[in-house]
């Protein structure tokens, strides 16, 4: 019998995490995930994985201090990683490699770069010859991206929530911690608007008062585009 590839999903986002554990899945991994860098350092410990594919941007625990912590670990220490970002500038690959990722994989994901990648890190053909299916079909496809943006429009009157307070109170973290989160699944669940909205308010440097004005349009815009995402499922349940 051949060994199933135990693979550890370290991501804030649900719908990104519900993506990538349907895919693995649908070869035949034993997938574990973890939103969070610290827990993601425990749950590899215990697990045990075969590969880690971690985000680098998270609130509190962020990728960047979970490979500084697992390179002092002796138990997991040689597992390899592959970081997976929206955010993809120059400084932010350097600093994940030098960290110890072993390969940076852009968001959006695709199928053929998931493969692609982790062939080069264990091995070639090493995916291939753990897996016991193909690609998704159109159908399974279609099935997941709805799932994905339920997943999101269930919780994004939290995130609205967040951003208006963060707003209100001129809290420049937690506005581009509730941001980042919508900059993650933008382009995962088909709507890659909201991912340049997104990008736009992540990288503003809030010096002045009109900065903020920029951010509050900005978000206007992000919750107009869901709201007609919302509207558009809606009359497809309808």
């Amino acid at each position: 019998m051949v060994k199933r590839l135990k693979i550890l999903i370290v991501d804030d986002s649900n719908e990104i995490l519900k993506y990538l554990t349907r895919f693995f899945e649908s070869y035949g991994f034993i997938v574990y995930t973890s939103t969070d860098g610290l827990d993601g350092i425990q749950r590899a410990v215990e697990v045990r994985p075969d590969i880690i594919f971690l985000d680098l941007m998270m609130p509190t625990f962020d990728g960047i201090k979970m490979l500084q912590v697992k390179s002092v670990l002796k138990e997991i220490i040689d597992i390899p990683v592959i970081v997976v970002s929206a955010n993809t500038a120059r400084r932010n690959v350097v600093a994940a490699l030098e960290a110890g990722a072993d390969k940076v994989l852009s968001k959006p994901l695709k199928e053929l770069k998931i493969i692609e990648y982790i062939n080069e890190v264990l091995g070639d053909n090493y995916f291939e010859n753990k897996v016991s299916r193909g690609f998704f079909s159109q159908n399974e496809i279609s099935e997941l991206k709805n799932e994905m943006v339920t997943v999101f429009l269930d919780s994004f009157l939290q995130k609205k929530r967040k951003i208006t307070e963060a707003i209100r109170n001129k809290n420049e973290e937690m506005l581009k911690t509730a941001i980042h989160e919508i900059k993650g699944a933008g382009g995962t669940i088909g709507y890659p608007e909201l991912t340049e909205l997104s990008e736009e308010i992540e990288n503003k440097e809030f010096k002045s008062p009109t900065d903020w004005v920029f951010a509050e349009f900005k978000c206007n815009r992000i919750f107009q585009k869901v709201q007609q995402i919302q509207n558009k499922y809606q009359k497809q349940i309808n």
